[in-house]
């Protein structure tokens, strides 16, 4: 009766740690009709070590088993794996997309202003005055005696209409500006002569013009030809001669959208009054505040409140942040993308659950225990969500240095989006397969047998 009941606690044991799959046949061992002498010959006394307690102790996998196991339904299954993997890699590539491309622009807006400058201040009259403010002649003369100023110029609206022709409408000025331009004016804004030559003391009274980046384009004359006669353009009712064609000025963008005429030119030619409409003023970077708060008063004494003074610089770098701004709304459905995409390979797993019934009974038959089955189908999930996430983050990339290649802007990809893009596919290839593998780990073998 003792070894009776010393084999009947060993038969429990054995049985709860293999989900009860052997219980069918310790149960006929156990029910054997031959009395005592059969058990006691079946189950002889044994050390700690004995046959029975290695069958009862659980196979352990090693990690490349576990992996193959989990290759094993990708392999079977690659149009299936491919896309579902496929909404995985769309998120990560938004996802690289979204914060590349704007880190990309961040640092060439930096590389830029670097190159330009943030020393630059504009001051001008505040619009819709009756009547309009008039600053002095001298005003950029004025400003230039402020202590932390390096350099002033200035430009002025002649309102008069540029025509490429005579035979053109006189009223169609394809929306450019004739401005009477100061001869130091291309150094203080820090503009650059694309082709022929700026405006000098020698062309000053000279009925000639420097055409800005846009409205050369507009005007159909993109260079200057050495050797060649000179282009010319009609404004009012004069002729002038074409000299030069700027490079594009990021921070006086006005300037692109115009014609500029010498000084002097501009007040026989013209009927220009001398009064400036716009000074621009470079000063020493560690004093733009002070100087911003006494240029007003320096240019306009009688009133200057009527005088507003912004920094380019800082629109400059307003605009590339309103540009970015829809960085937020991309990474908002980068996260939608990913959620579809777990969606997609939590139902492929749950699919290949069902139709692998078979496969799964089979396994457990021959000895695989649940947790076995659940590591099979878990793997399987990570490793599907893994490939999505390697294969958005490598599209990604190389999308991302494509567009800022196109654009002219450095490379910049975070190191934290990479990160977030692979560990995010590995998560979700958790939360994908947490269902399916625990349903699968469920499945008897005589119910998986039987339904497959």
């Amino acid at each position: 009766m003792i070894r009776r009941k010393a084999h009947h606690e060993d038969h429990e044991d054995h049985e709860d740690h293999e989900d009860h799959e052997d219980h069918e046949d310790h149960g006929d061992n156990g029910g054997d009709g031959g009395g005592g002498d059969a058990r006691e010959r079946h189950f002889p006394e044994r050390s700690a070590g004995d046959e029975h307690g290695d069958l009862a102790r659980p196979v352990r996998l090693a990690p490349s088993d576990v992996l193959s196991l989990g290759l094993l339904g990708i392999r079977i299954r690659r149009m299936r794996a491919a896309l579902s993997a496929l909404g995985i890699s769309i998120g990560i590539l938004t996802l690289i997309l979204v914060t590349g491309i704007p880190a990309s622009s961040q640092r060439a807006l930096n590389l830029q202003l670097t190159a330009l400058g943030t020393n630059l201040l504009r001051a001008q009259p505040q619009p819709n005055q009756r009547p309009p403010v008039l600053l002095p002649p001298e005003a950029a003369k004025m400003a230039a005696r402020i202590g932390p100023v390096s350099r002033t110029s200035a430009v002025a609206n002649t309102h008069a209409i540029v025509r490429r022709s005579d035979r053109t409408d006189p009223n169609d000025g394809l929306g450019l500006s004739v401005l009477a331009g100061q001869n130091d004016l291309l150094p203080t804004v820090n503009g650059r002569v694309r082709s022929g030559r700026f405006l000098s003391s020698s062309t000053d009274g000279l009925p000639t013009v420097v055409l800005g980046h846009q409205a050369a384009a507009r005007l159909g004359i993109p260079r200057i030809v050495p050797g060649q006669q000179a282009p010319q353009v009609i404004i009012d009712q004069t002729w002038f001669s074409v000299i030069g064609v700027l490079d594009p000025i990021p921070l006086a963008e006005d300037l692109d959208r115009s014609v500029l005429v010498g000084w002097q030119a501009a007040k026989q030619e013209l009927a220009f009054d001398g009064h400036p409409t716009v000074v621009y003023v470079r000063a020493d970077e560690d004093a733009m505040e002070a100087v911003a708060d006494v240029l007003p008063a320096t240019v306009y004494p009688q009133l200057p409140g009527l005088v507003q003074v912004s920094r380019p610089s800082d629109a400059l770098a307003a605009k590339r942040a309103a540009d970015s701004t829809f960085s937020a709304l991309f990474l908002g459905l980068s996260g939608v993308a990913l959620l579809v995409g777990g969606i997609g390979v939590a139902n492929t797993m749950y699919i290949s659950v069902l139709e692998r019934r078979s496969e799964i009974g089979l396994r457990r038959a021959l000895g695989a225990n649940r947790r076995q089955i659940r590591g099979q189908f878990m793997t399987e999930s990570v490793v599907l969500s893994l490939l999505g996430g390697v294969a958005g983050t490598v599209m990604g990339a190389l999308a991302t240095i494509a567009y800022v290649t196109y654009q002219g802007w450095p490379p910049v990809i975070p190191l934290t989006a990479i990160v977030m893009g692979t560990g995010g596919a590995t998560v979700i290839g958790v939360l994908a397969g947490v269902y399916p593998s625990v349903r699968a780990a469920r499945l008897a073998p005589t119910e998986a047998l039987s339904t497959a």
